[in-house]
């Protein structure tokens, strides 16, 4: 991206949120004289201006390979903005207070992308030993993305100390008992297949359970129904006429 002057006065002056704005000293390049200027400080780049109601700054300052420390000088509260390189420029600025002085010097020193970027490595750096612990955690080894699962919650915890169900239910005269609880332990009243009522009177053994015949069943049980009723039939001709033959023969004996 090319930026020139006109760029730069407008992104100075524009309505863009400042990082920080106020007054400091400046001390001259040539003249050790200092000088107050009104400084805002933008993203990695420090405006001054001759007073606050100025509309185009007097110059810029690109935070980028510097360091900001305090020096030793005449005028109270002063820091200074150095560069690297032997021809480079030092910045030798004063505030009005030492709040104001420690303000200046905490926001110049995170200005530069250099510094934003550390930081965004170490929250990153933060954020996998969150997701995937630190690397010496268990021994050396660190979980990989496809082993790491979330912990549980509160409602997965409570599931997880609830008592495990048996794998075949007992069965009580053909109903499930799915209370765990030794009938002798168990209070009356309570539902499901207790041996008690409401009333703590013991209630009689639920009834066995109909056997429901299938439809081959059900065919030879007719089959079988049928060929019954035809040998009562013969049978009950057969004794008929042996007891009409007795009784014949018991009036002709009677009656000679």
């Amino acid at each position: 991206m090319k930026l020139n002057e006109r760029s730069l006065a407008f992104y100075a002056t524009c309505d863009s949120p400042a990082d920080n704005a106020g007054f400091l000293y400046k001390r001259g390049e040539r003249h050790t004289a200092y000088h107050r200027r009104w400084f805002v400080l933008k993203g990695n780049m420090l405006f001054y201006f001759e007073d606050r109601e100025s509309r185009e700054p007097v110059g810029v300052i690109v935070l980028e390979g510097c360091t900001v420390e305090l020096c030793d000088s005449a005028e109270e509260f002063t820091f200074a903005i150095r560069f690297g390189g032997a021809k480079s420029r030092t910045y030798v600025l004063a505030a009005e207070s030492q709040a104001a002085m420690e303000s200046w010097v905490k926001s110049l020193s995170r200005a530069s992308f250099d510094y934003m970027r550390l930081v965004v490595r170490e929250l990153e750096k933060q954020l996998e030993e969150m997701r995937w612990g630190p690397a010496g955690g268990c021994g050396g080894c660190q979980g990989s993305p496809s082993s790491w699962k979330p912990k549980p919650l509160g409602l997965e915890r409570s599931l997880e100390r609830l008592p495990a169900l048996p794998a075949v239910l007992p069965k009580e005269n053909g109903c499930a008992v799915w209370n765990n609880v030794p009938e002798a332990d168990r209070p009356p009243g309570t539902s499901g297949c207790s041996r008690y009522d409401s009333e703590g009177n013991l209630r009689p053994p639920p009834p066995p359970p109909r056997r429901r015949a299938s439809s081959s069943e059900a065919g030879s049980t007719g089959a079988a129904v049928a060929e019954s009723t035809s040998t009562f039939c013969q049978l009950h001709e057969r004794y008929g006429r042996e007891v009409a033959q007795l009784r014949q023969d018991w009036l002709e004996r009677r009656d000679p």
